[in-house]
C-alpha cells in the first residue's frame, strides 16, 4: 500500500519525473522493454539522477532507512573486534569498505580497533554520501589529534591509530590485504526477476504505458539464467523472485583479489532454501521511503530505495568458486553477542543514565528476532576456515 505515505514536495516530484524520463528513454531505445535491472540500476545509480547519486538525503530520521551502524556506534564496535581477530590471525592491516553511508560505521570501527597500523579505504559511488563521510572522519582525525589527558592514555592512543590511514578509491583495489566490509551493500545491487506461469519461463521487466512505468513480461531465452531459476525456484506451481548474478559476481571479484584476511558481509537475507520457500511465491523485492516499505518498484523513481534480500547460499557458491571458504556465517543477533557488544553496551553508563537507555534501545533492535537480529545475517569468506570471534559463538554453514 502506498496511499499512506507521506507524498514529495514540488521540487521531488519534479526530479523523479526527470527519472522517469530518462528511463522512458531507454525503454524506447531497447524496443519497448528493458529488463527490471536495467531499470533498477537505473533508478538508483544513473549519474546525477539516481537514488543514490543525486544529493538527498537517505540515512537517518530525515532519509528513508536506517542501518545498524546509524542506530549505535556498538554495532561498529562489535565489528571492530571481528576485525581484529581477522588482522591478528593474518598479518593483514587493510581494510576496504564499499559503500560506507554516512560513514558513521568506519567511524567507529576506527575508533574501536586495537591493532595497528590500518589503511581503511571507502569505494563509494553516491557523492553525496561521500561528502558525508569526509565530514564524519574528519571529526574522529580531529578528535585523536586532541592531547589524551595522561601520559598513559597518551601511548594507549598512539599505538593503534597514529598510523591508520583514510582513503577514497575510484575503483576496486586490484589486490586486497585485509578485510574486505560489505555493510548492506548486496542487497543494493540490482537483480534479474524471473516468474515461471503455466510451466513457461518468463523475464520481468519495464515497459511504458502511455501514462506510467508498468511491469512487462517476455520470454527467457538465457539458458545459463534458466538452468539458474530450475535449479533454485521450487518445483512446481506459478513463481516468482531474483536471481542477483551483480551481487554474485562481485564477490567473486573481491575474492579473486583478496590475498589475505577475509570478506564480512552483512545483510538481510535466506539461505537458498528459505529465499525460495514455496510460500514466498511474489519474490523479496521492496522499496523503502521515509522508514515506510512498500512493495511499488515505480513509486517515485529516483526517490525511493529499492533493495531486495540477499540469497546467501549463492553468495556462498560465487567465493567458493572463486577460491575462498565460509569462514562463518550466523544470524546478526549471534554475531554481535558473539563479539561482545553487550560489555560495550555495560560500558555505556548507568542504567539509568540518558546514553544506556538510548543504547541499550538500539542494541534491543538489533539483537530482536522480531526486528533485525534474526532477519539479518553475517558471513565471512576468507582463503580457509578459521574460528574467530562472533560467528565461532553460534555458525549456522550447515544451513546453507
Amino acid at each position: 500500500m502506498t496511499s499512506d505515505l507521506p507524498p514529495p514536495d514540488t521540487a521531488a516530484r519534479a526530479h523523479s519525473a526527470r527519472v522517469v524520463e530518462r528511463i522512458r528513454g531507454e525503454i524506447a531505445d531497447s524496443g519497448g522493454f528493458i529488463g527490471f535491472e536495467q531499470y533498477m540500476q537505473t533508478a538508483l545509480y544513473a549519474p546525477g539522477l539516481g537514488y543514490y547519486v543525486a544529493g538527498a538525503r537517505k540515512l537517518g530520521a530525515d532519509g528513508d532507512f536506517v542501518t545498524g551502524p546509524e542506530m549505535t556506534p556498538l554495532y561498529g564496535a562489535a565489528l571492530a573486534r571481528q576485525i581484529d581477530a581477522i588482522l591478528d590471525a593474518t598479518g593483514a592491516r587493510d581494510i576496504v569498505e564499499l559503500g560506507a553511508g554516512s560513514g558513521a560505521l568506519a567511524h567507529a570501527i576506527l575508533g574501536a580497533l586495537e591493532h595497528s597500523p590500518v589503511r581503511y579505504s571507502i569505494l563509494e559511488v553516491s557523492p553525496e554520501l561521500r561528502a558525508r563521510q569526509e565530514q564524519a572522519l574528519a571529526r574522529l582525525q580531529q578528535e585523536r589529534a586532541q592531547p589524551p589527558a595522561t601520559a598513559k592514555h597518551a601511548a594507549e592512543a598512539r599505538a593503534p591509530r597514529e598510523a591508520a590511514g583514510l582513503h577514497w578509491l575510484e575503483t576496486l583495489p586490484r589486490e586486497i590485504d585485509g578485510v574486505v566490509v560489505l555493510n548492506e551493500v548486496l542487497d543494493a545491487l540490482p537483480p534479474r526477476v524471473i516468474a515461471r506461469r503455466d510451466g513457461a519461463w518468463l523475464e520481468r521487466g519495464v515497459a511504458w504505458d502511455g501514462a506510467a512505468l508498468v511491469w512487462a513480461e517476455r520470454p527467457l531465452d538465457d539458458a545459463r539464467m534458466q538452468a539458474l531459476v530450475r535449479a533454485r525456484f521450487p518445483a512446481e506451481g506459478d513463481y516468482t523472485s531474483e536471481i542477483n548474478p551483480a551481487a554474485e559476481a562481485l564477490v567473486a571479484t573481491l575474492a579473486r583479489r583478496l590475498r589475505r584476511g577475509a570478506i564480512l558481509i552483512a545483510d538481510y537475507g535466506f539461505p537458498r532454501a528459505e529465499y525460495y520457500h514455496p510460500q514466498r511465491s511474489d519474490g523479496t523485492l521492496v522499496g523503502h521511503y521515509r522508514h515506510r516499505v512498500h512493495t511499488d518498484p515505480f513509486l517515485w523513481p529516483g526517490l525511493s530505495d529499492l533493495t531486495a534480500h540477499v540469497d546467501f547460499t549463492a553468495i556462498a557458491e560465487a567465493a567458493e568458486a572463486a577460491g575462498l571458504a565460509v569462514a562463518g556465517y550466523s544470524t546478526q543477533a549471534a554475531f554481535l553477542l558473539g563479539c561482545g557488544i553487550l560489555d560495550r553496551l555495560a560500558a555505556a553508563g548507568a542504567p539509568d543514565s540518558r546514553g544506556y537507555l538510548r543504547e541499550a534501545a538500539a542494541v534491543q533492535k538489533l539483537l530482536s528476532p522480531a526486528e533485525m537480529g534474526e532477519l539479518f545475517k553475517v558471513m565471512l569468506l576468507a582463503p580457509e576456515p578459521h574460528s574467530w570471534k562472533g560467528l565461532a559463538v553460534t555458525d549456522l554453514t550447515h544451513r546453507l
